[in-house]
């Protein structure tokens, strides 16, 4: 990747973290999970407004490292809108591009965490407000823990 790129990729995570787009409960919301990550300290609530199978709404709270608050920020521009086959569709590939440091070759936001899979702790914080997304749209109530799941 070249240095340009890693620097305008870098700038999408700090700018997510600096100002997250779509934090706070969402009033409206027919579902809701938390996420929690006990090696990082990570919390994440993630709300949604279904209509039907689309995701009309979503937003996130919590607290935690700038990787995990930039990550649910990005998420919640990148679900809203999306089915919940298109959202775990988006999060398969989010997972590959933290884990591989692999990036599609089109320019994607989501690419920006690319750099993540050369830190392996910190899979757990760039995924934990996604497992909290994805047990919201199957309407599990249990908590995600990042324990319980194998990034």
């Amino acid at each position: 990747m070249s240095p340009e790129l890693t620097d305008l990729y870098q700038q999408v995570i700090l700018d997510h973290n600096r100002r997250p787009r779509n934090r706070g409960r969402l009033p409206t919301a027919n579902r809701m999970a938390h996420g929690d990550n006990p090696s990082c300290g990570d919390q994440c609530d993630v709300y949604l407004r279904l209509d039907g199978d689309k995701i009309a709404e979503i937003s996130f709270d919590g607290s935690g490292c700038a990787i995990s608050q930039a990550s649910a920020s990005l998420m919640t521009t990148q679900l809203k809108g999306k089915t919940a086959g298109q959202a775990e569709g988006l999060y398969k590939e989010f997972h590959d591009i933290v884990t591989t440091g692999q990036a599609p070759e089109e320019i994607s936001d989501l690419a920006a965490f690319a750099g993540v899979h050369a830190f392996p702790a910190r899979i757990k914080c760039a995924t934990l407000g996604w497992h909290a997304a994805l047990n919201a749209l199957k309407g599990d109530s249990s908590p995600a823990t990042t324990e319980s799941h194998v990034d």
